[in-house]
Order: C-alpha cells, then sequence, then structure tokens
C-alpha cells in the first residue's frame, strides 16, 4: 500500500512513520508541503492513502485537497491536524477529505482512523 504523508513537521511524519509501519506491505513516501505534495502525487501516484496536515507553508493542506479532488474524487485522504473546532472539521470533510484526526494523537487512535477509511474506501485494511 502506497502511502502520502504532508506534514511540514518532520518530527510529525516520523510519528507517522512509526505508526504505519504496524501495518503491512507499506511503502511511505513524504511531503512538507501541498506542493511538493503535488509534485509526489505527480511522480509517484497514484497513492492508496493520503495523511494531510492542515497548516503547513507554500500551499496548505486544505488547499491541497481542493486540487486533489479536482481531478481524484476517491483516493482516502485523512486531515491529521491541530485544527479541531467543528467547522474546520466540516469544510474539510467538504472539501473532500475522508476522515479527521486531531493532533496530538495516539497511535492506536492513528491506526483506527487510518482502518475505518481504508474500510469505507472498500480497500480493506
Amino acid at each position: 500500500m502506497k502511502i502520502l504523508l504532508i506534514d511540514d513537521s518532520r518530527t510529525m511524519r516520523n510519528i507517522q512513520k512509526k505508526v504505519l509501519s504496524a501495518m503491512d506491505n507499506v511503502e511511505i513516501s513524504e511531503a512538507a508541503d501541498g506542493l511538493e505534495a503535488l509534485a509526489a502525487v505527480g511522480e509517484q501516484g497514484p497513492f492508496d492513502l493520503m495523511l494531510v496536515d492542515w497548516n503547513m507553508p507554500n500551499m496548505d493542506g486544505f488547499t491541497f485537497v481542493t486540487k486533489i479532488r479536482e481531478n481524484d474524487k476517491t483516493t482516502p485522504m485523512i486531515m491529521v491536524t491541530t485544527e479541531a473546532e467543528k467547522s474546520r472539521v466540516l469544510e474539510a470533510l467538504k472539501a473532500g477529505v475522508n476522515n479527521y484526526a486531531v493532533k496530538p494523537f495516539t497511535p492506536d487512535a492513528l491506526l483506527e482512523k487510518i482502518r475505518q477509511t481504508l474500510e469505507k474506501a472498500g480497500a480493506g485494511g
């Protein structure tokens, strides 16, 4: 399974990688902002799952999600962010994310979000 981690924090990407390493057959790519992520999708895509941070320089996660959804309605995306207000969650869901995880999270909570998202998308866990 190909997963793209998009977060401007290397530490956060490392935490996510550690969590994802518990899953079988995972190939992880990383991007530090939405622009890097768009390039990664263009060069390495398609991905089976994307974990997207909201607040990043150059291109934020919200803009990235809307850009991806212009051409790709199906790739599962989880917004992983400190943005916890309900209005922000709804905004992200409207933009096309499949699920939402609030930082800080426990590894189990993130894995559960990933499992739920993949099951809903029909990709299995």
